[in-house]
């Protein structure tokens, strides 16, 4: 599955991703505020996530920023299985953050997931890390008014969440929402191209 934003394309991770997967995430200010990355972040973690097998109710994406050259990882987003939920989670490289393309790739996986069917996603952000919360809330997420504590091997100590709900079943959809994305195969194109 793929999808193509404004400024991104969304893909599945593929094995020649690791290096540059690894250069972009193993970063303790971006693992602490993630549950489940491992910390120190290794090149074979890195070799691990890319190899993964790919769930269709459950994807995962790189986020690639389309530029004049080759792409450049600067990130993922995607949803998790949390206790028979639909998480969405997502981290940006520190170079890119601040710049709108954890929101811009949260809609599209809110696209995706509606698609493939979900109809709740759930979320949660380190009450410290208030910028996360800003991107949930600006993709329409809400607070359930809860909190709890959650681990993160970036974090000494289990920290406090807030926690998110969005329902996908056309209620409560954000003001500025797009439109559904189309899934596009980026490989099939890139090969296309090179064939040419």
């Amino acid at each position: 599955m793929f999808a193509r934003t404004e400024r991104l394309l969304l893909r599945p991770s593929w094995a020649e991703d690791a290096a540059e997967l690894h250069q972009a995430i193993a970063d303790e200010g971006i693992v602490r505020n993630l549950a489940s990355a491992p910390w120190p972040y290794t090149a074979a973690d890195a070799v691990r996530f890319a190899m993964q097998e790919h769930d269709a109710l459950y994807p995962a994406f790189l986020l690639m920023l389309r530029t004049h050259g080759a792409p450049r990882l600067i990130g993922a987003c995607g949803i998790g299985n949390y206790d028979g939920s639909a998480e969405l989670g997502y981290w940006i490289a520190r170079p890119y953050w601040g710049l709108g393309f954890a929101t811009e790739a949260s809609r599209a996986v809110i696209h995706i997931a509606r698609a493939i069917g979900h109809k709740k996603l759930i979320a949660s952000n380190f009450t410290d890390n208030p910028g996360s919360g800003n991107v949930l809330r600006k993709v329409g997420f809400r607070q359930n008014g809860k909190t709890a504590l959650r681990h993160s091997n970036g974090r000494p100590e289990a920290m406090t969440c807030a926690l998110y709900e969005k329902t996908l079943d056309g209620a409560g959809l954000e003001p500025t929402s797009m439109p559904p994305l189309p899934a596009i195969n980026i490989r099939a194109q890139m090969e296309r191209r090179q064939a040419a």
